[in-house]
């Protein structure tokens, strides 16, 4: 029998000593679960001020001279310099001589047609002196004024047809018009320049030889420069023709004023973009050469009561978030023009709302929310 409890003795210690643990731990209160902290998105906002918006529209393109000019001789001769070098990229001024050709020959011709004229008058003047001493005055000055160094003064009016006659049968007239058709051929000897501008092409040199239909060179203004812009078919209804346009270049520091001259009517098939044409208001001070690449900032129609929100904002291009009692909340909006980079909205905001400006991935309506600028370092999940 004492063999049996030894042997039985550690089982009964074992025992009493795993009831006595169970009673202890039912005895103890169980540890309290700690809660999860709820997520709060950590966004940027801007807050919404309802004002005139100009529907602002970027486009680009080059500067061009309004005013290209092709220098084509009408006349035959030897090409003589004027009063400048004929070379590419020779800037000039209004009125400046830029070439001629050699006027010797048709020099000697208006001479020789004036010498008949003088001739002509010299044998009619008896007649008019006998017949209309009244006029004999009148075109014996006429006779007097002309001078083989001057242009031909312009003929008297007969005062009446016998005089007229007169003046026909010595063939007064004709030599008269052949005078000054060959002072007008005189005149197209000599290339003056019609504005401020710049050789761009000098395909002959002085010495050469030119022939009627001679191409001679290109000029271009530097008064009247446009800007060629390609504007979205879109856009061109939000165009404000009335107002000025600001240009940039990438190419040249500075910023220079323009206006819209014509747009044109026809859409490019290719790009869809109708061809918008910038005068540029250019001094002796514009910094601007033809060919340049230009930025233009064209201003729009006024859109009222909007607000001009950047693209990554917006949502489905139909709503954007806004931060409504430290949740998320979605607002559908009215879109009014969008363009690259921003949006103008002009309807579902409200003055005072809390926009959402960053873009937001994995949120939904109702998130707890906070604004960048509340939020503390190190909340943002």
């Amino acid at each position: 029998m004492k063999r049996k409890i030894f042997y039985l003795l550690p089982f009964i210690i074992l025992a009493v000593g795993f009831g006595v643990m169970q009673l202890l731990s039912g005895q103890k209160e169980p540890p309290e679960k700690k809660k999860p902290e709820p997520t709060v998105k950590i966004v940027e906002t801007s807050t919404v001020e309802l004002t005139d918006v100009s529907a602002e529209i970027i486009a680009h393109g080059r500067l061009i001279s309004s005013r290209p000019v092709v220098l084509n001789s009408e006349v035959a001769g030897t090409l003589e310099r004027g009063n400048l070098p004929f070379r590419p990229g020779q800037a000039f001024n209004k009125g400046d001589l830029l070439v001629k050709v050699d006027t010797r020959q048709i020099t000697l011709d208006i001479n020789t047609a004036k010498s008949d004229l003088l001739t002509a008058l010299a044998r009619v003047l008896p007649e008019i002196k006998v017949d209309f001493p009244d006029e004999y005055t009148v075109w014996e000055n006429y006779f007097n004024n002309c001078d083989f160094e001057k242009p031909l003064p312009v003929l008297p009016r007969a005062a009446n047809q016998k005089i007229k006659l007169y003046l026909s049968r010595f063939n007064v007239y004709k030599i008269y018009y052949t005078i000054r058709d060959l002072e007008i051929l005189y005149e197209k000897h000599f290339f003056f320049a019609p504005f401020r501008g710049s050789i761009i092409e000098a395909d002959l040199r002085v010495g050469s030889n030119v022939r009627n239909g001679t191409r001679l060179g290109k000029i271009i203004s530097l008064e009247s420069l446009e800007a060629e812009m390609q504007v979205s078919a879109e856009d061109i209804q939000w165009i404000d023709e009335n107002r000025p346009v600001i240009l940039t270049s990438s190419e040249i520091l500075g910023s220079w004023t323009g206006r819209i001259r014509r747009i044109g009517k026809t859409i490019d098939t290719r790009t869809q973009t109708v061809q918008v044409y910038i005068a540029v208001d250019a001094t002796d001070d514009t910094v601007l050469y033809d060919g340049v690449f230009l930025k233009a900032v064209i201003p729009g129609r006024i859109i009222p009561r909007a607000i001009v929100v950047p693209n990554k904002a917006l949502y489905e291009q139909k709503y954007v978030y806004i931060l409504e009692e430290g949740r998320l909340a979605s607002r559908f909006v009215t879109i009014a023009r969008r363009n690259a980079d921003q949006a103008i909205i002009n309807g579902g905001l409200e003055e005072g709302d809390q926009l959402v400006t960053s873009m937001l991935q994995g949120v939904a309506t109702g998130m707890l929310a906070r604004s960048k600028n509340e939020a503390v370092g190190g909340d943002e999940l």
